[in-house]
């Protein structure tokens, strides 16, 4: 059967013409589905018996089972859910002074390989669907019965891998008859896929693009990111320079600082002169260890230098909070654990 979630509220209302239904109908559907998050066509009281019936016999709800549920010291959560078919993701949700943020993931698995992230470790099966993207976020709603104001993709899996699911998913979560989180309050990470970078300025969507970086030469990127062969640093700064003037949203751009790889002063030196002039932002995060990994994190004297270096220079940037790596659920640790 089909997941209903799958469908954005236009494309709703085209399927219930189709079974003969008024679109006005699937406007009330989707407020249950996504205002009230339901758990069964029965609890939409308000549509008829014989439509309930109608929608039990063509689709499903797609209601994930929490396998495992993680809680770290400074609260962060962290579950591994069954997506119905055998296979398993991991979500985090985080607290912070301005609400719940979720991090979703969008694939089962990973092609990129970046070397940093433990996803690299998860043979890629497929990608999810819109429906199952958000169903991370109902999912977690309901287990902690509060509200999300922030959605980041930047689980497992590229997002602009699974380009059209994201986008449409991201339609949903921004639908004021929906969920109804504004697109300012959403962000997509990406590790450098260039022509599709190129095809989200055309969306008209107004949420933040963010750009894993990570390095500031081709040869040190491409040896912690396989993409980098494919889409080079100068390729992916001037798409980043075409989104920008196209949508006039500042980028963020995602660093890793690992210790005697890429946190010199030279390197800070560089990326000044990649960035300067851009409406940009830069996060540094410390690098997280990984099972396996070759990297390990700079040191916090380093990391505050290379922070202060580029805000001297006139480029953005903080050091990102670190939340959830007691139970591996801060930057790239997701991995699929315990299935």
């Amino acid at each position: 059967m089909k997941n209903i979630k799958d469908y954005n509220l236009e494309e709703l209302k085209k399927e219930f013409v189709a079974i003969g239904e008024k679109p006005f109908r699937a406007e009330q559907v989707f407020k249950w589905i996504y205002e009230s998050n339901v758990t069964s066509f029965d609890e939409m009281t308000n549509i008829s018996l014989e439509l309930r019936e109608k929608l039990k016999q063509n689709y499903t709800l797609c209601i994930y089972k929490i396998i495992k549920k993680q809680e770290a010291t400074d609260g962060t959560k962290k579950y591994l859910f069954d997506v119905l078919d055998g296979n398993a993701i991991e979500t985090v949700l985080m607290q912070y002074h301005h609400g719940y943020s979720i991090c979703v993931s969008s694939q089962i698995g990973c092609k990129m390989g970046c070397r940093f992230c433990a996803s690299t470790g998860i043979q890629f099966i497929r990608s999810l669907t819109s429906g199952e993207i958000v169903e991370q976020l109902l999912a977690v709603e309901r287990e902690e019965n509060v509200k999300i104001s922030n959605v980041v993709f930047m689980g497992i899996g590229e997002p602009l891998d699974n380009y059209e699911n994201v986008v449409n998913a991201i339609r949903i979560i921004n639908n004021q008859k929906g969920i109804n989180i504004g697109a300012r309050h959403i962000s997509i990470s990406t590790s450098g896929l260039v022509p599709k970078i190129y095809k989200l300025a055309e969306e008209n969507i107004q949420c933040t693009l963010s750009i894993s970086l990570h390095a500031t030469t081709d040869e040190k990127r491409s040896s912690m990111m396989p993409v980098n062969n494919s889409y080079n640093i100068g390729q992916l700064i001037q798409a980043c320079k075409d989104y920008i003037e196209k949508t006039n949203r500042r980028i963020s751009f995602e660093y890793a600082l690992a210790k005697d790889n890429n946190d010199n002063m030279e390197d800070a030196k560089r990326l000044v002169k990649l960035l300067k002039g851009m409406i940009c932002h830069v996060n540094l995060i410390p690098i997280n260890k990984i099972e396996n990994g070759k990297y390990t994190k700079s040191s916090n004297e380093n990391i505050i230098k290379f922070r202060d270096y580029l805000n001297e220079h006139g480029v953005v940037a903080t050091i990102r909070r670190e939340l959830g790596s007691d139970i591996d659920a801060a930057c790239g640790q997701l991995r699929r654990k315990n299935i």
